[in-house]
């Protein structure tokens, strides 16, 4: 469970964000609010496709991926340049664990040069920084 030390820390990296269910959870709330949360949920796509042990599940998981998220016309299509959407074409047939980590690596660097210093300024940040601060007080001082 989060307290409101961690919910500062998360200002710290999007890394810090991420790795926290709360965090993750209010992040993704604000990216619906910009319209791009496919970046973050093409980011969760790929760190749970690259736990994949078995070879038929990484080809069907890798065919999910590149429908949902790299295909032109994607129902969630992220915003990668020319060549990263190229080359996983290119691969798509005979995917390997690795095949999406340049897109991933594009995404997350533009969650966390772009979205993610927006998210620092949000309500949806403010509010749950302020709700978990509320929460501590409540916790050290019960006599208020």
């Amino acid at each position: 469970r989060s307290n409101a030390g961690e919910t500062m820390a998360w200002s710290e990296s999007v890394d810090t964000v991420l790795a926290d269910k709360e965090g993750l959870a209010a992040f993704r709330t604000f990216l619906k609010s910009e319209f791009s949360e496919e970046n973050v949920e093409f980011w969760l796509a790929c760190e749970d496709f690259k736990k994949t042990k078995s070879s038929t599940k990484i080809a069907s998981k890798a065919r999910k991926i590149y429908s949902d998220f790299i295909q032109a016309d994607a129902p969630k299509e992220i915003n990668i340049d020319f060549h990263t959407k190229n080359d996983i074409s290119e691969n798509i047939s005979e995917p390997t664990l690795s095949c999406f980590d340049a897109a991933q690596r594009s995404i997350y660097s533009l969650m966390a040069k772009d979205s993610f210093p927006r998210f620092l300024r949000s309500e949806v940040y403010k509010q749950l920084v302020q709700k978990h601060q509320d929460t501590n007080q409540k916790r050290w001082l019960p006599f208020l």
